[in-house]
């Protein structure tokens, strides 16, 4: 199977796709979540509001996967295993991190600020996954 180098993989993660998240549920069963996110500096972050599934299973178990792929017509996929950590609080490198994240997903900024504001009321957790291991498949 083609694989990706580290330098590939560190490009490919760059661009602004949806990274699909796996947690374990209670039961065991796989919960999948698509998130946005950013990689910096072989960690990725993404940002999730507190009210979720996603949410409760990784503060009960912070085992994590995230699968992300290139979307057609681009057939690369990245998928990264490990732990998540899970940072709350009004610090303010959490918010601007969030920003980021949020900024990097909107054409222009206008429209990312119309975003942040209208989920500013929701509480949010930092998720920070450094990776363990790293898988990759590339097609194209």
């Amino acid at each position: 199977m083609p694989t990706m180098t580290p330098t590939e993989i560190a490009t490919f993660l760059q661009a602004p796709r949806h990274a699909v998240v796996g947690t374990n549920t209670q039961d065991g069963a796989p919960q999948l979540s698509p998130v946005w996110y950013i990689y910096e500096d072989g960690t990725v972050y993404s940002s999730i509001t507190t009210g979720t599934a996603k949410y409760r299973n990784l503060l009960r178990d912070p085992r994590i996967s995230l699968g992300i792929d290139g979307g057609h017509p681009d057939y690369r996929t990245v998928i990264v295993y490990s732990t998540a950590e899970v940072h709350t609080g009004p610090e303010d490198w959490l918010e601007d991190l969030r920003w980021r994240i949020i900024r990097r997903y909107y054409d222009d900024e206008a429209a990312a600020r119309r975003y942040a504001d209208a989920t500013r009321h929701q509480s949010h957790a930092m998720l920070v996954v450094t990776p363990q291991r790293i898988t990759s498949q590339d097609f194209n």
